[in-house]
């Protein structure tokens, strides 16, 4: 068989043979475990996107928590701080009620010690007016005793 231009069909089939067996030696040696490689690194940082995302979402979970748990201790705290401003109202109330309670018993004395007083310096006035009227009596007696004489 006469072939044009020196082609050797067998040196052709040797030759893709050779390349067919060095492409499956390559496969398997070189781009397999580079691929596997690979898809191992993929699933690996899948798995780390996807463990930062729980993560994130646990930590929104417990951001809203933190906000629930300060929104309740802020209520609790105004609630606290009504009722402190309450009692301290009442309080209040009751120091001035018991202070208007001294005022009038205070004034109360005050005015009976007054009142007191007031008879006393009378009954002194009086006394002192008698002892006068006395003194100008027996010295008026005593002044028509001597005229007399």
């Amino acid at each position: 068989m006469n072939i044009p231009l020196n082609i050797d069909w067998q040196q052709i089939l040797l030759h893709l043979f050779n390349f067919v067996i060095l492409a499956g030696g390559l496969y398997f040696l070189l781009y397999k475990p580079v691929k596997d490689f690979m898809d191992q690194r993929i699933a690996y940082y899948q798995g780390l996107e996807k463990e930062a995302a729980d993560k994130i979402e646990q930590a929104k979970a417990q951001e809203q928590e933190y906000k629930n748990r300060l929104e309740s201790v802020d209520l609790e705290a105004n609630r606290k701080k009504e009722q402190a401003a309450r009692d301290a109202e009442k309080t209040a109330k009751m120091i001035i009620d018991d202070a208007n309670k001294q005022k009038e018993q205070i004034l109360e004395q005050a005015q009976k010690q007054a009142e007191h007083e007031k008879e006393k310096i009378l009954q002194d006035a009086k006394e002192e007016i008698v002892g006068l009227a006395m003194a100008a009596t027996v010295k008026m007696l005593h002044g028509e005793a001597v005229s007399h004489e």
